[in-house]
C-alpha cells in the first residue's frame, strides 16, 4: 500500500480516502492533490513515485509538468487584467497588438482568443524547436496564419497556440512576458509554485512523466475521460472511435493542433527537456504542485492571505461572472466534435463536463492532457488542484480526478 502524505482539515477526511483508493487500485504513479475552501487551505495530500526509473518518491515540494492546466492559469492573468480594464476582451487583438491585423483577423477579439474562436488552431508550415522556445518566431508566424474557420463563427481548441495568442496580448499590454507577470502579480504574492518559464534552481523538482505518448497514440485511450462517471453526456465510445480516426489522423484537426506549432512538440522525450521546461508555453509547459494550483483557484473566488499577512483576490466576483458566461455553442472543431464549451479561458460547467458532477452551474476550470486539473466553485468558495505524473486519457479530466473533486465538493457543502 502507498503511504500517502500530508493532510486534510476536519470534514475532508473522505478526500483522503479517495486520494488513497487511486492509489489501491493502481491508477496512481505519484501524484497530488490540494483544496482551498474560504480562503484557507484544507486539503493537502501526496504520495507515491516522482521517477519511476530511480524510484525516487513524490515529495513535499515535488513539481510536475501540467500541460493544458496551464491554458487556466494563463486565462487568470488575462481576466485580471480585464478586471483592472488594461484589456477589454471585446476589443480587437489588433488594438494592443497592430501586426495580428493580417489574412483576414482584423476584427478577431480578445474574447475569441480566450475562447478558442479565433480559427488558428494551428500554425502551417514547420519550426524548429530552438525556434519555438524563442516565443518570437511563433507570434511571427501567429501574425501571417490565414483562420482556419471564419473567426467568431466556431469554436476549436487552440490546444497550442492559446498561449502565444493570450501571452503576447498580456506581453504587449504590461510590457512584459506571461510568465513574468504570473510571478510578480499572482503566483509570487500569494507564494503559489506555480511557474510558466521555470527557473534552472527549480528544475530538480520536476517529477518525470510516465507513458506521454501512450494515451496520446491510441484513438479511444483519450475519449474514456469523456464518458467515464458521464455515461449520458455524449455520443457512445464506437462513434466516439470513428471520429478519432479523422481527427488523430496525421493532418486531422486534433492532430494539428496537438503538434503545433509546425510539429516541434510531437517528440515525446522534449516535454522532460529541462530547456522546454525553462520557455514559456502558457498553453502547455505550466509546471506547478497541487497546493499551489489550489491556492491559485482559490484565490479567483474568494480572499487568500499572501506570505506578507494581506489578502488577495485574483478575480472579483464580477469579473468571475464575467468569465464563467459562456461564450461558445456546438460542436467543438478540433475535441473530437464533443459539447465542450467555453467562457472566458476556463472551461465552463455544461455540456459534457456537467455531467462529471463538479459542482454547481458557475463551476470553472481546465484540464490538462494526462489528467490534470484545476477547478472553483464560486459559490461553495471553493479551489481545488490535481497533478499526477502517470499520464492517461486526455485533455478533459479523468476518473481520478473527478472522484476526489466530487469528494471535495461533497465535503465543502457539508461543512458550509
Amino acid at each position: 500500500m502507498t503511504t500517502i502524505s500530508g493532510w486534510v482539515a476536519p470534514g475532508f477526511e473522505g478526500v483522503r480516502d479517495v486520494f488513497q483508493a487511486n492509489f489501491d487500485a493502481g491508477v496512481e504513479v505519484g501524484a497530488a492533490f490540494g483544496a482551498y475552501h474560504r480562503g484557507r487551505k484544507v486539503v493537502d495530500l501526496w504520495g507515491g513515485i516522482a521517477d519511476a526509473r530511480s524510484e525516487a518518491p513524490w515529495k513535499e515540494d515535488t513539481l510536475v509538468l501540467v500541460y493544458s492546466t496551464t491554458k487556466g492559469v494563463a486565462a487568470m492573468c488575462a481576466n485580471r487584467l480585464a478586471q483592472q480594464g488594461a484589456i477589454d476582451v471585446e476589443a480587437p487583438v489588433a488594438r494592443y497588438w497592430p501586426e495580428f491585423a493580417q489574412a483576414g483577423k482584423e476584427t478577431v477579439t480578445v474574447a475569441d482568443l480566450l475562447s478558442h474562436r479565433a480559427g488558428l488552431a494551428w500554425v502551417d508550415g514547420t519550426m524548429s524547436f530552438d525556434d519555438m522556445v524563442r516565443w518570437d518566431p511563433v507570434v511571427e508566424a501567429l501574425e501571417r496564419q490565414t483562420p482556419s474557420w471564419p473567426p467568431g463563427t466556431a469554436h476549436g481548441y487552440h490546444a497550442t497556440t492559446y498561449g502565444w495568442l493570450v501571452g503576447e496580448v498580456v506581453r504587449r499590454v504590461t510590457g512584459t512576458s506571461i510568465g513574468a507577470y504570473l510571478r510578480s502579480e499572482i503566483a509570487g504574492p500569494l507564494g503559489a509554485d506555480f511557474f510558466i518559464g521555470l527557473p534552472a534552481s527549480e528544475e530538480p523538482r520536476v517529477a518525470r512523466l510516465v507513458s506521454f505518448m501512450e494515451g496520446l497514440s491510441s484513438g479511444t485511450a483519450m475519449l474514456s475521460a469523456q464518458i467515464d462517471d458521464a455515461p449520458t453526456a455524449g455520443p457512445d465510445i464506437a462513434e466516439l472511435a470513428e471520429l478519432a480516426k479523422t481527427y488523430f489522423a496525421p493532418g486531422g484537426p486534433l492532430f494539428k493542433a496537438m503538434s503545433a506549432p509546425g510539429g516541434a512538440l510531437t517528440d515525446e522525450e522534449v516535454w522532460h527537456s529541462p530547456r522546454l521546461h525553462a520557455a514559456e508555453i502558457p498553453a502547455a509547459n505550466g509546471i506547478c504542485d497541487a497546493r499551489s494550483l489550489a491556492l491559485l483557484y482559490g484565490a479567483c473566488v474568494d480572499d487568500v492571505q499572501t506570505a506578507s499577512g494581506q489578502a488577495l483576490r485574483i478575480m472579483s466576483p464580477e469579473q468571475v461572472n464575467r468569465a464563467v458566461e459562456q461564450q461558445t455553442k456546438g460542436p467543438d472543431e478540433v475535441l473530437l466534435g464533443l459539447d465542450i464549451q467555453w467562457g472566458l479561458g476556463f472551461n465552463v460547467n455544461t455540456g459534457i463536463i456537467s455531467a462529471a458532477g463538479l459542482g454547481g452551474p458557475r463551476a470553472f476550470g481546465h484540464f490538462g492532457m494526462g489528467g490534470s486539473a484545476g477547478w472553483a466553485d464560486p459559490d461553495l468558495q471553493l479551489g481545488m488542484g490535481y497533478v499526477m505524473n502517470r499520464m492517461d486519457i486526455g485533455t478533459t479530466g479523468d476518473t481520478r480526478s473527478f472522484r476526489l473533486m466530487r469528494s471535495c465538493i461533497e465535503a465543502a457543502r457539508r461543512v458550509s
